[in-house]
């Protein structure tokens, strides 16, 4: 998950918590794995994660559950749950059947490839003062209102819901407006992250009254209540997406977008829509692996490093050997370098998928391979992959009785 606290649209950095069906103590989450036998919710919140336990008790299936969970994320964990952001969904079904549900945030249609390029004349300029101007750019790309996209998550999640859940809509998103309004207690790591946060939340008047209570900081189980995002739940949970990229809820992001020098419009959060891809397959050591296609380039990344470990005999060392993790990082450094120069939204670009998983292609990037020393990053380019072909990423996971899958990782 990435962080990002641009605005209150997004929201902090929380611990992993596991919960089955039977939630079990709390010590057993640093002594041994979590089991359960009916289904289980892994996220980083453990009172999101009870949501999702609700929801699958009261006979909804992992997408209703994790749809919930991902809502709730977005009251509960503000580092990276979100309801102004966007994600990935990748759903296996209990009949083997798999799809993947792209929400990622999308560009303002008033975005433009030089909108962060503030240097008009670098050449007539001081290389002082270009330094500072890149600066102020890149700060502008990451924090601000300029720096946002145009969330997609409400719809992506309504579209799991309804096409693939049991449940009622208002059913899995009531939960998380009632933990808005009603409020919760806040814990250790919310509480010490919200503090440590204070340079960048305290520079902008909401998110400074919002999350640092405009310096009274939250303490240990206070109860943390966040009513505007409760309303912004309850007309969601109402009229569905609409209720959140229309009427009032649209109408108070486009204008804080014009007071504040946005650039998201009326009409980019009425033209969003989520899109369904199919999943990326491969095969490792005899099991089948399926992750995410384009926008993503996690997925793409999982199938050529274990395309490029397959076969290596990396292990041989042994887990923790130097050798096992010098392999490791020599495998991602070369993903990472074929990453900067082939991967990009497929609605705009031809990414050379067919090439980037062949495995020939992936043998002869890891040929280049050496034990004997560590590459330096800068000298390992991108392999030669110039073949285009047509298109035939904090993370939690769900799984219900049926053996419904739902891993989701929301930005």
């Amino acid at each position: 998950m990435r962080h990002s606290y641009n605005t209150a649209m997004r929201r902090f950095v929380g611990f992993l918590v596991a919960t089955t069906l039977t939630v079990p103590s709390p010590t057993t989450f640093a002594a041994e794995p979590v089991r359960a036998r009916q289904g289980m919710v892994v996220s980083n919140d453990l009172i999101a994660s009870n949501v999702g336990v609700e929801v699958l008790k009261r006979g909804g299936n992992a997408v209703d559950a994790a749809v919930a969970v991902g809502l709730a994320l977005a009251v509960t964990y503000p580092a990276a749950g979100n309801v102004g952001g966007g994600g990935f969904m990748l759903i296996r079904l209990a009949d083997g059947t798999s799809t993947f549900i792209d929400f990622r945030e999308k560009a303002p249609a008033s975005a433009s490839r030089d909108m962060y390029h503030t240097v008009k004349n670098p050449d007539a300029i001081s290389s002082d003062y270009q330094g500072e101007q890149m600066r102020i750019a890149l700060s502008e790309s990451m924090v601000g209102w300029r720096a946002s996209g145009v969330p997609g998550t409400v719809r992506g999640l309504e579209m799991a819901s309804k096409k693939y859940g049991r449940l009622p809509w208002t059913d899995v998103v009531t939960p998380a407006a009632r933990l808005a309004r009603e409020g919760f207690e806040v814990h250790y790591n919310l509480a010490t992250s919200l503090k440590n946060s204070t340079r960048l939340l305290g520079r902008f008047p909401e998110t400074k009254r919002v999350f640092l209570r405009d310096g009274k900081f939250y303490g240990v189980g206070e109860i943390f209540k966040q009513p505007e995002l409760a309303g912004v739940l309850e007309r969601v949970a109402e009229r569905g997406s609409p209720g959140f990229y229309e009427g009032e809820t649209a109408e108070l992001i486009a204008k804080a977008m014009r007071d504040n020098g946005g650039e998201i419009s009326l009409q980019d959060l009425r033209n969003y829509h989520a899109v369904e891809r199919d999943p990326l397959e491969t095969s490792y050591n005899g099991y089948q692996v399926l992750t995410a296609p384009p926008p993503s380039s996690g997925g793409v990344g999982v199938i050529q490093m274990l395309g490029m470990l397959e076969g290596s005999g990396y292990l041989q060392g042994g887990f923790n050997a130097a050798s096992t993790w010098h392999y490791l990082a020599e495998v991602m450094r070369r993903y990472y370098s074929d990453r900067s120069e082939y991967l990009a939204d497929p609605d705009f670009y031809r990414v050379p998928l067919g090439r980037l998983l062949d495995k020939q292609y992936l043998a002869a990037r890891r040929s280049t391979i050496s034990m004997e020393k560590a590459s330096k990053s800068e000298d390992v380019l991108p392999g030669k992959a110039p073949d285009f072909e047509s298109m035939e990423t904090t993370h939690y996971s769900v799984v219900d009785a049926a053996e419904t899958q739902w891993p989701l990782r929301i930005r």
